[in-house]
């Protein structure tokens, strides 16, 4: 038997209608934003690419498609990370379900 979410449950402090609405898009399997994104980094790209580097900014474009741009956790993988760039699409593309990401930017 699935579990179902338990939607009755009143929140003790105020959410965002981001938070609000990003719940609902979690219950329902959609996943539409760069918040969405931060929030579940680790679990996107994995433990060990979450080691090496955490989500620093995106930007969506104007043919719907989102810059990402990576801070080194240790500036002296920045090189090694730059190498990694297609993994890290990979997941992220995975994660939306389509084409989403566009280009991808390491900051040491």
């Amino acid at each position: 038997m699935e579990n179902k979410p338990n939607l009755s449950k009143r929140i003790s402090r105020p959410q965002t209608l981001g938070a609000a609405f990003g719940g609902l898009m979690k219950i329902f399997g959609a996943r539409a934003s760069d918040a969405d994104l931060a929030q579940n980094w680790n679990h996107v790209v994995g433990a060990e690419l979450a080691k090496l580097a955490k989500l620093s900014g995106t930007r969506k474009t104007k043919d719907k498609k989102f810059n990402i741009t990576l801070k080194a956790m240790v500036p002296a993988m920045a090189t090694e990370l730059s190498y990694r760039t297609e993994e890290f699409r990979i997941k992220i593309d995975k994660y939306f379900g389509y084409d989403a990401v566009g280009k991808i930017q390491i900051k040491p």
